[in-house]
């Protein structure tokens, strides 16, 4: 079946269950996003694989590079050097030793539930991660030279993927812990935006196709999305710890949409 007639389908599938609960609104709109991403995805690696997308790939890596010189990447030199350190963002070992450092807070707040789901999230995405990369085992660029060292295949981007998956499902958890509006939209702002910019910053270094990026970033987002579901069904089931009182008291209410209320 192709995207866009599975793309109908599941609007009308979700269209005629209409919940009747926040938790099923919840729910539903959530599970939704993931199946949009994966199809997303899915219509990317098949385009890769018929190599349909090679023209844009081509072009939007030459963009990025001097004419003249495609060793040198557009802008002033310390641009290049921001790019590097962005990029480092969704290295290996600055995400590990974030999601330690995150679990390690947890399980000092007394809160085990918490810690585990942490490491189970992110280790499962970085065991995907690896997965997806034996099985397409696509060549990286080799248009213009790399200016930072790689050693694994291309698609889908590891760096787009597991900053993805890490800073969206660390940000996605803290923002259960939250009460403030505020707080949690100033919580998923850093995470997108320091997931953008891992992403963006992998194509101006000429390590990745474009649509490696796109690749990583929606199997990264459905990851840390089902994740995030994954909390609220714990959180509810009272398996995983909140540290906000004021979501203690939602897990035991269920109002209906009709009625408007705010557990």
């Amino acid at each position: 079946m192709k995207p866009s007639g599975a793309l109908r389908r599941l609007a009308l599938t979700a269209w005629r269950l209409r919940p009747t609960t926040r938790a099923e609104a919840t729910w539903l709109l959530g599970l939704v996003a993931v199946a949009v991403a994966l199809l997303v995805f899915a219509d990317l690696a098949e385009e890769v694989l018929e190599g349909e997308t090679l023209d844009f790939d081509r072009f939007a890596l030459l963009a990025l590079r001097d004419p003249a010189d495609l060793s040198d990447p557009l802008g002033p030199r310390w641009l290049e050097e921001v790019a590097r350190d962005v990029t480092s963002l969704g290295g290996n070992a600055i995400l590990t030793g974030l999601t330690l450092a995150v679990a390690g807070y947890f399980a000092l707040a007394a809160k085990r539930g918490a810690a585990i789901l942490v490491l189970a999230s992110v280790g499962g995405g970085m065991a995907l991660s690896t997965l997806l990369k034996f099985g397409f085992s696509r060549p990286r660029p080799d248009l213009v030279p790399h200016v930072v060292e790689v050693y694994t295949a291309s698609f889908p981007s590891g760096h787009a993927m597991l900053s993805a998956v890490t800073y969206l499902t660390l940000g996605a958890l803290l923002v259960r812990m939250q009460a403030r509006w505020r707080v949690k939209i100033y919580i998923l702002a850093l995470a997108v935006t320091a997931t953008l910019l891992v992403g963006l910053s992998r194509v101006y270094l000429g390590v990745h196709w474009p649509t490696d990026v796109l690749a990583g970033w929606c199997v990264g987002a459905s990851w840390a999305l089902l994740c995030w579901l994954v909390a609220l069904w714990l959180q509810r089931e009272g398996r995983v710890e909140t540290a906000n009182p004021d979501q203690s008291s939602e897990a035991a209410c269920s109002p209906t949409l009709d009625q408007g209320q705010d557990c």
